[in-house]
């Protein structure tokens, strides 16, 4: 299967969005659609071995819309300015002049192209949908406009007709002209607005640099060569300069520089890079010169990857947009009803100018009503909430993330790296058999873990002289079998012996009491290594605690929220850690499914829980937990599981999030109040609800420019997230 995002041209509200979904959805091997009408995009699942991007364009477009592969306004600056241009003498004349000579002429060579040119599109989308069986946003401007010109080209053909019956033969040339020249200059506004909306996603593709410079060996020379960025493979040495972009991922092999990722963690000092240190596409070199060898490439970068999530995030829908939906799909056939009633209870009650009330009324009810607004209320801020997380350095996977992160009452927190900086070191070690085997031993087992502990273990020996390339001490050690076991430590058998390198807990289920022999430390992580038979070795571990780490728990118990740390290390080292950061609320010796049911359990209680992690270990919990927060070091299947990633590994990114969802949920809520008040008073007062008693009849210019900027509106208002501090 294949995941892909296109753009969608053609779609005027949210009723277009939910039928060109339905349409996608209805083709043989497409599997899963999801249309976003705010950001104009659909991302589609389907099997290549059945159907191809050319079917699905050809699908779409005989209902009347574009799959497209570029961001192409559909509507162009030129097309507005002439519709305007044509319009506004119209509204002129209509207004002021009505009794100058061959006025309605006029009017009508003027609102002629306004109507059958610059807004040809409604109606060619009106009949595309009419005859695959719905009404959308199109077909109410262009019933309206349509109904308006076509009676004032009768009018000004026939006038007679009326007059023989004692009638005005009223024209309605400005209404048509001018309510499709303020739907387009609402449309082109709106999505200058929804471009700003979307700039995450725009930015952070303009982070990528269009070339690179490579280093070649040719005829044993090293030459300078410049290539585009497509043209870069795994295994290039690519020298980055100073003040340049770093194309795509890789590690330093040669010379040393600070680089600016503040693009990736939000972080605006620079890191220190040497030679073995990771570096990554977007980022930007600053003084030195260095050369790194090319790892990810291509889609494959951290850069790239960023952009795939954010934009699946900003497609993905919020819980609320639902019913929003729902209301959506009804909203254009109730409007026509209103409509059509509307104009036959004027014409039955609407005494002498009961047919130019009637008719008048309909219009207005056709140009006022907006799904528009509606439709955009949700994904707009959804789309600017999560690009605003993304340029802190939070990446949001899902719009459901970022509605339910508001709700939580409760954060869990893994101790190392998380809490900590995740990279300990070894403060004291104590053999009880010590002998350069044993040494060769205990690095040849560590080495194959993936455990931070391990690695303080390994750099520990090495640091301390144990020669890894000397062959009397571990190359003719062979690891027959070697088991990691999560949240406990590993097993691995050598010459047919069993040994353990892990916390008191594992060592004490497979072998003799630890703690009888045990050197006591309180403050530290204590890592056991021993055989079926005895004790080895005994090593004392700390991690430094994150600058922000007090800072960002103090910030969470100020909101209300509850904080516990979880970790799998003892009592005495837990208690240190939580000391320092201010937890009073924490258990130690967990394992794995030990956190996951402790989140279950406050899940039973009622409470809405975040679990923040960092490993395997924690893959459990932040699958089970209410939201999932990872920080950027973790391993991959942490970030699989989880909703959230924290790129730069900032706890206080946690609260920040927390804040942003509270801030997008409070933004949506102001959309759609907005969008269904509009909608509850506009009506009405279209129809003439008020003209009985106050003589009022809204003029259909007035709505058509009140349509067109109610949209706008809701875009704009969305856009005030991106000042939420």
């Amino acid at each position: 299967m294949k995941r892909v995002v296109y753009n969608i041209g053609g779609l005027s509200c949210a009723t277009c969005a939910l039928n060109a979904q339905k349409k996608l959805s209805s083709l043989s091997g497409v599997t899963d659609v999801k249309v976003n009408f705010a950001s104009a995009k659909v991302e589609i699942v389907y099997n290549e071995s059945e159907i191809g991007f050319a079917d699905m364009r050809a699908a779409l477009k005989s209902v009347g819309y574009q799959l497209m592969d570029s961001d192409d306004s559909t509507v162009s600056n030129s097309s507005v300015y002439w519709a305007m241009a044509f319009a506004m003498p119209v509204m002129i004349i209509g207004m002021f002049f009505m009794n100058m000579p061959y006025a309605n002429e006029i009017m009508w060579v003027l609102s002629t192209p306004v109507v059958l040119w610059f807004g040809r599109r409604f109606f060619i989308n009106a009949w595309k949908h009419a005859k695959s069986g719905y009404a959308s946003m199109d077909t109410l401007i262009a019933i309206s406009t349509g109904v308006a010109y076509i009676f004032s080209v009768f009018n000004v053909i026939y006038p007679k007709f009326w007059y023989d019956r004692g009638l005005e033969a009223h024209v309605y040339f400005e209404a048509a002209a001018v309510i499709i020249a303020f739907i387009l200059l609402g449309k082109f506004l709106e999505e200058k607005a929804k471009g700003k909306a979307s700039s995450a996603i725009k930015s952070l593709m303009g982070l990528r640099p269009k070339s690179v410079t490579v280093l070649r060996d040719i005829n044993g020379s090293e030459i300078e060569e410049i290539v585009d960025l497509e043209l870069v493979t795994q295994g290039d040495m690519v020298l980055v300069k100073p003040g340049e972009r770093i194309a795509v991922d890789g590690v330093v092999i040669k010379g040393s520089s600070y680089v600016d990722e503040s693009m990736l963690t939000g972080e605006s000092i620079a890191v220190p890079k040497r030679v073995d240190d990771r570096v990554f596409a977007g980022t930007i070199n600053q003084k030195g010169s260095f050369v790194f060898v090319a790892q990810g490439v291509g889609e494959d970068t951290v850069l790239s990857n960023i952009i795939k999530m954010v934009e699946l995030a900003q497609g993905s829908k919020a819980p609320v947009q639902n019913l929003v939906d729902k209301i959506a799909s009804v909203f254009v056939p109730v409007v026509i009803i209103i409509a059509i009633t509307t104009f036959v209870l004027w014409n039955i009650f609407g005494g002498v100018n009961s047919f130019s009330i009637a008719l008048k009324s309909m219009i207005t009810v056709l140009v006022i009503a907006c799904p528009c607004a509606l439709g955009l209320a949700t994904p707009t801020a959804i789309m600017v909430g999560i690009g605003r997380g993304a340029k802190r350095g939070i990446l949001i996977k899902d719009a459901v993330s970022l509605e339910l992160s508001k709700k939580i009452e409760r954060v869990v927190l893994d101790k190392t790296g998380t809490l900590t900086e995740g990279r300990p070191v070894v403060v004291n070690e104590f053999w009880y058999i010590e002998n350069e085997y044993n040494r060769g031993l205990l690095y040849s087992i560590e080495r194959l873990s993936e455990h931070p502990l391990a690695d303080a273990i390994v750099n520990h020996l090495i640091n301390k002289g144990f020669d890894a390339t000397n062959s009397s001490n571990s190359n003719n050690i062979v690891i027959e079998e070697f088991e990691n076991i999560t949240g406990m430590g590993v097993k691995a058998i050598v010459n047919g012996l069993l040994y353990y390198v892990g916390s008191a807990r594992f060592i004490e289920s497979y072998t003799a009491n630890v703690l009888s022999k045990a050197n006591i430390d309180k403050a530290n992580s204590v890592v056991w290594f021993a055989s079926e038979a005895e004790i080895i070795a005994q090593f004392s571990l700390t991690d430094n605690i994150k600058s922000t780490s007090k800072a960002a728990v103090e910030a969470l118990h100020l909101a209300g929220i509850k904080v516990t740390m979880l970790t799998g290390d003892s009592e005495s080292a837990a208690n240190s850690v939580a000391a320092k950061v201010g937890i009073t609320d924490y258990q130690f010796n967990l394992l794995p499914h030990d956190k996951s049911e402790y989140v279950r359990e406050m899940q039973r209680r009622g409470e809405v829980v975040a679990m923040v992690g960092d490993g395997i270990n924690d893959s459990a919990a932040l699958a089970q937990a209410d939201v999932s927060i990872v920080m950027g070091s973790g391993t991959d299947i942490a970030m699989d599981v989880a909703q959230m990633t924290i790129v730069s590994s900032d706890l206080l990114k946690v609260w920040e999030a927390i804040k942003l969802s509270k801030e997008s949920v409070k933004i949506i809520k102001q959309n759609l109040f907005w969008a269904f008040i509009y909608n509850i008073i506009g009506i009405p007062i279209a129809a003439g609800l008020l003209y009985p008693f106050t003589g009022f009849l809204l003029n259909p210019m007035i709505a058509g420019a009140a349509m067109a900027f109610s949209s706008v509106s809701v875009v704009l208002n969305s856009l005030r997230l991106y000042r939420t501090k």
